[in-house]
């Protein structure tokens, strides 16, 4: 007998992989009654940092691949568009399933809510309060249009109770990107194996300690003088501590294009080649301390306990500085080499593991979901 329902499952990017792969298995179990499809819009894919992460996570290949590639935000999203219509149109889904805050995450959406179809917004509620942010506006109106909105932190419940969401279509379910860290981190390598696939055995001898840094949001890699201020901060603080430092594509190509790849000639500065995410697991679960721009990276420095400074002036995370162990560095050398400094001395920030960081948060969704599927087709 078929299944009674079908939902479409959105990804976009790599962070958006890590959190649908225990979504899609807390749906597969047959009395979930659940069929998922998977989507992948295409908007940031290559095989070094999108395609390695279905191998890793055992991730089937997507049903769909709409192949968008990058563009300006509006084309993107309006690409995404016109291209996930027809995807809803072959499929005749009962729900379509989103994460995150990427433009595919807005754009699929607002497709779904078009054609009638009901949405389902995982890690929604998320605030940075910072409408320059373009995954700011899409968090907002992706929960404004969704049917079902589960959220990572306490804090995400009361900003949508807040807009005026209704209560009984809020479910505080957990972090489903912790779910993925919890199961992958036991085979996670060393930081010694990872320097050894890329040629640097011997930068850290055994033991030692090390920083973590990674950049890749515009606001910190696109405007040549913050990104020069930020990497010379970084290079004086490998006088401390050697710093290792994964290069995004993004960062990569605004260094060359600013002629500023000569800061990186610094002897404890280590440039990493894009990572996998077990060699990303690997070298954070082991760092003395994380630089980041990251939201996700955020949330698993918490996770694993490890100090953590976001190079950014806000987050949308608070509960990784409220309870975990991340604090707002901003972007000012003197302030973030300053907090750099304080880790060594003192030993950073531990934190503690936020409700519901447990590893069950998928199986939550999937139950408010089951539960919501029944009693819609009850109504009906």
């Amino acid at each position: 007998m078929s299944r009674p329902y079908r939902i479409i499952c959105v990804v976009a990017a790599r962070p958006n992989l890590v959190k649908m792969a225990p979504l899609l298995r807390a749906f597969a179990p047959p009395e979930t009654q659940v069929e998922t499809i998977l989507v992948h819009s295409g908007q940031h894919y290559d095989v070094e940092m999108d395609g390695q992460f279905f191998d890793t996570l055992q991730l089937q290949a997507p049903a769909f691949q709409l192949a968008v590639g990058s563009a300006s935000h509006a084309v993107q999203t309006a690409e995404v568009m016109r291209r996930f219509e027809p995807v809803l149109e072959q499929t005749l889904p009962t729900a379509v399933l989103v994460v995150g805050d990427v433009n595919s995450t807005l754009a699929c959406a607002l497709t779904a809510a078009k054609c009638n179809i009901p949405v389902l917004h995982v890690e929604a509620g998320l605030r940075s309060y910072d409408r320059a942010m373009p995954e700011e506006i899409n968090r907002v109106l992706t929960d404004q249009l969704a049917e079902l909105l589960f959220t990572s932190e306490v804090s995400g419940t009361s900003n949508l109770l807040r807009e005026g969401v209704p209560a009984h279509r809020i479910h505080f379910v957990g972090n489903v990107m912790i779910d993925t860290l919890l199961a992958q981190l036991p085979f996670a390598p060393s930081p010694t194996d990872v320097l050894r696939q890329a040629n640097l055995a011997g930068f850290i001898p055994d033991g030692s300690s090390y920083a973590l840094l990674t950049l890749h949001r515009p606001s910190n890699v696109d405007e040549p003088q913050r990104l020069r201020a930020l990497i010379t901060a970084m290079v004086k603080l490998s006088d401390d501590l050697p710093v290792l430092f994964p290069l995004h594509p993004r960062t990569r190509d605004m260094l060359r294009r600013h002629g500023l790849v000569g800061l990186l000639d610094a002897p404890r500065l280590a440039c990493l080649p894009p990572q996998s995410y077990l060699n990303m697991l690997g070298l954070m679960k082991n760092a003395s301390m994380v630089l980041t721009d990251s939201g996700g990276v955020q949330e698993e420095t918490t996770a694993l306990r490890i100090p953590c400074l976001t190079l950014r002036d806000n987050t949308e995370r608070p509960v990784t500085v409220s309870e975990g162990s991340n604090a707002i560095a901003g972007r000012d050398p003197s302030v973030i080499l300053a907090l750099c400094r304080d880790i060594l001395r003192y030993g950073g920030k531990a934190g503690s593991i936020p409700q519901y960081w447990d590893g069950h948060a998928a199986h939550r969704v999937a139950q408010a979901t089951t539960n919501w599927l029944q009693t819609r087709r009850e109504r009906c």
